[in-house]
């Protein structure tokens, strides 16, 4: 869409000079008050040219700069102004100072692969980083710039440094549900090239409006919902992670305010719409503005939609509108979603494929008939953006599948990334993969394929993706998928916290052992309770898969291991049951 531009720096100073009082971007604030912080594209791009001015006048440009700031209009400013100055952004969560034993880990994982010289803040922040430095002596050694006490007429002295496409733009980590963050590198290229297949696949819109509330660190967050409406001239609103996870209703409310007409959710942002904005409090919510509602980041579960879309038809939320999608960090953001070309809505609705369960535990796809015993329903992620080359292949001797196969998703193409930062054998392990001697090989493919790590095949042109490869419950020469047990665990009785359960094996001696680790909705549960809980998950997992649970493990609210984006670590719960180290319910 935009040829004549290498970096979105250009596409920005583009639509400042174009439209400059057009609006770019809406900040509500945690309160959900009126208040809301207002930037135009001119003035963005005017704040984003002074934090640059200071960067670059700091030595920084090719440096990596460490941005820690709650979510909001200064750190979309910073973000920002590191691309205009050259420099490698690298986005973090603030640390929490009432949680440092689960915040802290990770920003001093993400410090120690980076090694950023400088980081930029917000003046509080810098005042409670002190706080920290004997925890995180890394923090200690950083040279720190409060951006929003900069004098934004600095951006008058600011001079374009030069870009290639191929230079790197920020680091990318991921979530750190399958391991240690790791830093994705992106380079201008990457994020402009998945920038255009978003638009292309959502069929996004210049006059669209994008509600947001998903975390603006991450992938679906920063580039999904903020640099995605930015680089088409769109408008961005942005709520905080917490106001939404406080109060469920809130985004539903801003969407309503704003006539949204794109948002996005996780499978679990919609459960818990439908858990926590009972009828009674659905008076006064008008949906009927949205035209894209995109589902992805973690499974997505049919019946989730069901009830979403059943729950809020009457404020006018209109079901052509879901959009299941997929896609990665290592590929900057999308892979695959939206239906095919010839549907007339924009959205186009969710698809769902029943197939047999036992075949599709020994890696093989049998349709069937709705409603029928032994069955699993499946929510397609849509159709492949034509930009990449994704291949599904046989996770052993990377031989092609056919349709209906299931096999390990590989891609390629113009989006994928380079490799992670400083990690040369963890790039070595899922960048630059193979197709066997003699296969076509596809142009796109020239640097050769990324191993995402997931499960899939494809059905009647549209990608289905099962789950983590190395998340696979194997028992008795099952294939069986995590998430599948863990929601019929969920909705074995009422007092578990549905997106609160880790399923895992570990070895038992004579074979492995199924271990289910849940949050109960409470901390304290009497003895009663406790068996009937027990009772309930045997029965719905032993009905469902045929299956014992050889341990459940109740744990209290708020405790299960998830990543700063929200996902499960089953990988982190699993070793820490493994070390007595899960903190146990109360009695």
């Amino acid at each position: 869409m935009h040829p004549e531009f290498s970096t979105l720096v250009h596409v920005l100073q583009h639509r400042a000079r174009q439209a400059p009082d057009a609006l770019a971007c809406v900040f509500v604030p945690d309160h959900g008050g009126s208040d809301e912080t207002r930037y135009t594209y001119a003035e963005l791009d005017r704040h984003a040219r002074a934090v640059a001015v200071a960067l670059m006048e700091s030595g920084a440009t090719g440096e990596r700069v460490f941005l820690l700031y709650p979510p909001g209009p200064d750190y979309l400013v910073a973000f920002l102004g590191c691309l205009y100055a050259g420099v490698v952004a690298v986005p973090a969560y603030p640390p929490d100072l009432a949680r440092l034993d689960r915040t802290l880990p990770r920003l001093q994982a993400i410090l120690q692969s980076a090694r950023p010289r400088l980081s930029l803040t917000t003046a509080a922040i810098r005042g409670l980083a002190a706080a920290l430095f004997q925890s995180a002596p890394d923090l200690a050694k950083l040279q720190w710039i409060a951006s929003d006490t900069l004098d934004v007429d600095a951006a008058d002295r600011y001079q374009e440094p030069e870009w290639e496409p191929d230079q790197l733009a920020f680091l990318q980590y991921t979530s750190g549900s399958t391991g240690d963050p790791k830093g994705v590198m992106l380079s201008h290229a990457n994020l402009l090239a998945n920038l255009a297949m978003v638009q292309r696949n959502f069929r996004m819109r210049p006059d669209d409006v994008v509600v947001s509330w998903l975390p603006p660190y991450h992938d679906m967050g920063l580039i999904g919902t903020i640099l995605q409406p930015l680089w088409l001239g769109a408008t961005a609103v942005v709520m905080s992670p917490l106001s939404f996870m406080r109060r469920p209703r809130s985004w539903l409310e801003v969407i309503t305010r704003h006539r949204g007409t794109v948002a996005g959710s996780p499978n679990f942002g919609l459960e818990l719409c439908v858990r926590k904005v009972p009828p009674d409090q659905r008076d006064g919510l008008d949906l009927s503005s949205l035209e894209v509602m995109f589902i992805g980041a973690e499974p997505i579960r049919a019946a989730t939609l069901a009830a979403f879309a059943d729950a809020f038809a009457p404020c006018g939320f209109p079901t052509h509108a879901f959009l299941p999608c997929y896609g990665l960090a290592e590929a900057t953001l999308l892979a695959s979603g939206a239906a095919g070309d010839e549907h007339p809505l924009r959205g186009g609705g969710y698809r769902t494929l029943v197939v047999d369960r036992a075949a599709y535990e020994q890696g093989r796809v049998v349709v069937r008939e709705p409603g029928g015993p032994d069955t699993v329903t499946l929510v397609g992620s849509g159709f492949v953006a034509p930009a990449l080359d994704l291949r599904i292949v046989d996770p052993q001797t990377g031989r092609p599948c056919k349709d209906d196969e299931i096999g390990a998703i590989w891609m390629a193409g113009p989006s994928v990334a380079s490799g992670y930062w400083e990690r040369e054998d963890a790039t070595l392990a899922s960048f630059g993969h193979r197709l066997p001697a003699g296969e076509p090989i596809d142009p796109r493919a020239g640097g050769g394929y990324l191993r995402s790590g997931d499960l899939g095949f494809m059905h009647a042109g549209e990608l289905h993706v099962c789950g983590r490869q190395d998340d696979l419950i194997i028992v008795r020469g099952r294939n069986l998928h995590p998430q599948d047990l863990e929601a019929a665990v969920e909705k074995a009785h009422p007092r578990l916290r549905p997106g609160c359960c880790a399923a895992f094996t570990v070895d038992g001696g004579d074979g492995p052992r199924l271990v289910v680790v849940i949050e109960s909705a409470s901390p304290t549960i009497d003895a009663a309770e406790d068996e009937a809980i027990e009772r309930a998950v045997q029965e719905v997992v032993a009905g469902e898969h045929g299956l014992r649970v050889d341990e459940l493990v109740l744990l209290p609210p708020g405790t299960i291991a998830k990543t700063s984006s929200g996902k499960i670590q089953r990988r982190a719960t699993r070793a820490a049951y493994q070390s007595g180290g899960l903190p146990r319910r109360g009695a």
